[in-house]
């Protein structure tokens, strides 16, 4: 070998080991010295995929069952005022969304556009999440039609249905025929206060198609406690009742609620 290629090869090594300290001396350090988190972009203790899986509260979406939007309807209040709802499915018992926007649009029987209304939800864990927009306006157009869609990408999270710990009884429907009115009693089952619940309700005829729906609040429920949530409508029921949802509708936590 001669002495030009020694050189040559000497100041290759030299160059090549200069940014293998300068690169790869931090990336190391970082990988032997800094303990593995879910925010490092990293797939490492046990994660199925970079922050997510394994023990980081972000699910690796590849390992969950899809999810579907059943069915998104308007349901006309009075001239120009509709209420809309979606029934969003979710399979999967222990991931959930905690925020993500939405949009629902609503058309008339021409297919042009009368009314859009936008909002942010949460998506529970194992169950249908009723999501219900009231009072949409649309001018003195009627609305056939009505569309619902995700505006963001879904954020999945290891998360518990908190709304398990409500249950609802004694459900009385009365006055289909002249002003129509249901009631039912909420009780919070668990050992913890639950703030911000929200009960739907869904009117099915004896087909199984919706034909009205409407929500109400309440502000907080202690634990244990009881209390009445009433629905009303203006105006007589237009078809026979076949079936009544009444869904709470909580936020989902990060951690199992005692019952």
């Amino acid at each position: 070998m001669s002495w030009a290629l020694r050189r040559r090869l000497l100041y290759i090594f030299g160059v090549v080991a200069f940014f293998g300290i300068v690169v790869g001396g931090p990336l190391a350090y970082k990988y032997f010295t800094i303990p593995p988190t879910c925010t490092d972009g990293i797939q490492n203790q046990g994660e199925t995929a970079p922050d997510r899986g394994g023990p980081c509260p972000f699910v690796d979406e590849r390992a969950l069952s899809a999810i579907g939007t059943l069915w998104a309807r308007g349901f006309r209040v009075r001239d120009g005022s509709y209420n809309a709802i979606a029934y969003v499915q979710n399979p999967n018992v222990q991931a959930g969304v905690r925020s993500v926007h939405y949009q629902f649009r609503l058309y008339d029987s021409t297919n042009v556009l009368v009314a859009e209304r936008e909002g942010s939800t949460f998506i529970m864990p194992g169950g249908i999440t009723p999501i219900f927009e009231g009072g949409i306006s649309t001018g003195n157009r009627i609305a056939a039609r009505t569309f619902f869609d995700f505006t963001d990408a879904l954020e999945w999270e290891r998360l518990y249905p908190a709304a398990d710990a409500i249950s609802v009884t004694n459900m009385a429907l009365t006055d289909t025929a002249t002003s129509p009115r249901i009631t039912a009693n909420i009780t919070n089952t668990s050992v913890a206060p639950v703030q911000d619940l929200l009960v739907s309700v869904v009117v099915f005829d004896t087909a199984g198609n919706a034909f009205t729906a409407s929500q109400t609040r309440v502000a907080r429920l202690g634990a244990g406690e009881m209390t009445k949530v009433i629905f009303t409508w203006p105006d007589p029921y237009p078809l026979v009742v076949g079936r009544v949802d009444i869904t709470p509708v909580l936020a989902p936590t990060a951690t199992q609620r005692a019952q």
